[in-house]
């Protein structure tokens, strides 16, 4: 059995940027084991795989997402990596495709070369009774409040406080799995980081699914319902953000084309 696989960098104006995902359409639903081995063998933060919907489906495409360790219930930029696969290398003849996925169905839109997607809104409520390992998870950096949705959600003072924060990994792992730390940022509306120890990844390079539940936080915080957004990651990331109600948010971005190539499995 032959597989196409290509890498892309998802939010990212220039190759080398944002976060790479390995993409892998196939045509039809492989066992789970062997999904799980292929996202291993890729290492990659996340290898999403998709299949082409029925005619009877709502669907365009079923989609499925998994790190290294484990599959995942919703990914912003392997969405994103395998939305400008469709649109730039199928060469699909769409302007917008429907994704069903284990968090629904993701409406993704080609805007002229900036891919915007259809995300739920996860609003984090605040955690007054936080265990008290998490400063010095955080390296004791001074917390503003701590919050929960699907991931833990960290408010830290300043720009400054997420870019120089140094995690203990191995107390994120025990206590935390996946969490987010963010801040008001210099030249953006806000700045994040995203680690998940938990699922074998440290420090994710950009995260959308974090911004599900970043842009109600900061929309509600700021009273502004479009913002500009940087993950502060090594490779780094842009993303721009829109709270459209209660129920949906918009998470967009660029992608770069960096390798294709073929999976051979006997």
């Amino acid at each position: 059995m032959k597989l196409n696989i290509y890498q892309v960098d998802a939010f990212a104006g220039k190759l080398f940027s944002g976060n790479p995902a390995a993409v892998i359409p196939l045509k039809k639903w492989l066992p789970d084991e062997l999904l799980q081995q292929i996202a291993m063998e890729n290492n990659l933060s996340e290898t999403v795989f998709f299949v082409e919907g029925t005619r009877s489906s709502k669907a365009d495409f079923n989609i499925r997402w998994f790190t290294p360790l484990a599959e995942v219930n919703l990914c912003g930029h392997a969405t994103l990596a395998a939305a400008f696969v469709i649109f730039n290398i199928l060469k699909k003849k769409k302007k917008k495709i429907i994704f069903d996925s284990k968090s629904g169905f993701l409406l993704i839109k080609n805007d002229k070369g900036n891919i915007l997607m259809d995300f739920p809104s996860w609003k984090p409520e605040r955690v007054e009774d936080y265990p008290s390992e998490f400063s010095a998870s955080l390296g004791g950096k001074e917390i503003v409040g701590v919050y929960k949705h699907r991931d833990w959600l960290v408010e830290l003072l300043d720009e400054d406080a997420v870019a120089s924060c140094q995690p203990d990994f191995s107390l994120l792992r025990k206590h935390f799995g996946e969490l987010i730390i963010t801040a008001p940022g210099k030249d953006a509306d806000f700045v994040s980081r995203f680690f998940a120890p938990g699922v074998g990844i440290d420090e994710d390079p950009v995260t959308g699914s974090a911004h599900s539940q970043l842009i109600p936080f900061w929309s509600e915080k700021l009273d502004k319902s479009i913002l500009y957004a940087r993950q502060l990651s090594k490779r780094g990331g842009q993303l721009y953000c829109e709270q459209l109600n209660e129920e949906r948010v918009i998470i967009g971005g660029e992608c770069v084309f960096y390798m294709n190539g073929m999976i051979k499995i006997k």
